[in-house]
């Protein structure tokens, strides 16, 4: 979700940042396509929301590598300060664009927003500044969302909980005792997706004990699971590393639903697979892998940098595509498809626009006021 700073001593995982680009893009996609989807059986790009739980352990593993040695002179503030100068910047642009776009999104979808005053989205947009979660009461669009006007708000404040749990706590913890927490949280995601009525890992967006175990079910053994692989993994040599990766992600992602309504389970064990197993497998192949080539290096660093802003800011304009294709039902998806083209390039394009212009500025003025 978010990259991290690491000591200069300290190799880079260009191969992991290009990852986390491809992940967001591909959430990207998924999201376009899901305003076509008429369950969850149907949609394209099926699996795409997996790619949060991705980034959770991608989060946890870099998180591990940079800071697991240095907490003899970092102390809780400059950790805390750390995170802050990296994730807040862009939250509050995430809820910024979803309130500029809020009132264009008035209809079938969303039949309530007219009927929202500007006073009442505007506290909302400032509360969503703190990432401090909305009940259900306090929703504006109508889909019990913690942010509503910027719905993957919700993985960001778990990704902020999941950063105190370590600096709390569990960066203390041994290897046995760690391992001990992840095999449990393990066994916690395999019981919810095989035995849960979904058959999937859909949620953790409302603020309602149903939502909130599924947000840490969700979290819990990607992010110390990338934690604990960060401290055991000892990386190889392997070539074309980046290549592999993607295309090992990339299928993960756009599996088509299994089991179909019948066999909810097939579903959920194939999902708790993935991340269990073949998310830390891709990872370890990425932090094995080296950059080949000045094309591959570009890449890599162009997704990377646009991974986080374009996840944070994607949303409000996928909100806005969905109410299109709500106002304009039974127009078959070739006709739209130019639009949703639009849909992806301008996600694209605004996430671009606000890094250069915004995020990298604001985090270098952050780093010099609360760090330097």
């Amino acid at each position: 979700m978010s990259s991290y700073t690491q000591p200069a001593s300290k190799p880079h995982y260009p191969i992991l940042d290009g990852l986390r680009g491809v992940a967001a893009l591909t959430v990207v996609i998924f999201h376009t396509f899901e305003a076509h989807a008429t369950s969850r059986l149907n949609q394209i790009v099926n699996h795409g929301y997996l790619a949060v739980d991705f980034f959770f352990l991608l989060s946890g593993f870099v998180i591990g590598y940079a800071y697991d040695d240095r907490w003899q002179k970092l102390t809780l503030g400059g950790f805390f300060k750390r995170r802050l100068a990296r994730l807040q910047p862009m939250v509050v642009m995430g809820m910024i664009v979803g309130a500029a776009l809020f009132y264009f999104q008035d209809g079938p979808a969303f039949p309530g927003i007219h009927q929202v005053p500007v006073w009442q989205m505007l506290l909302v947009m400032l509360v969503g500044f703190t990432l401090i979660p909305l009940p259900i009461s306090a929703d504006i669009r109508g889909w019990q969302e913690m942010h509503p006007l910027n719905g993957p708000g919700w993985s960001l404040f778990f990704e902020y909980l999941a950063n105190i749990m370590y600096a709390l706590f569990v960066r203390k913890f041994s290897k046995t005792a760690l391992t001990i927490l992840v095999a449990i949280s393990g066994a916690a995601l395999i019981h919810y997706t095989v035995t849960g009525k979904t058959g999937d890992v859909i949620g953790g967006w409302s603020l309602n004990a149903e939502q909130l175990r599924i947000g840490f079910t969700r979290l819990m053994f990607p992010f110390f699971g990338g934690l604990l692989l960060s401290r055991t993994v000892k990386v190889s040599h392997i070539s074309n590393a980046f290549l592999w990766c993607s295309l090992l992600l990339l299928a993960t992602l756009v599996m088509p639903r299994i089991g179909g309504a019948d066999h909810l389970w097939a579903n959920g064990l194939y999902e708790s697979l993935v991340i269990i197993i073949a998310f830390p497998f891709i990872v370890y192949l990425g932090a094995s892998g080296q950059v080949e080539g000045k094309f591959s290096s570009k890449l890599c660093k162009f997704l990377g940098d646009i991974s986080y802003p374009i996840y944070i800011t994607h949303y409000p304009i996928i909100y806005t595509y969905t109410a299109w294709v709500s106002r304009n039902r039974g127009m078959s998806f070739q006709t739209a498809f130019p639009w949703a083209a639009l849909t992806i390039i301008s996600s694209v394009v605004l996430a671009y626009a606000c890094l250069k212009l915004y995020d990298e500025p604001v985090r270098r003025w952050l780093h010099k006021k609360l760090i330097s």
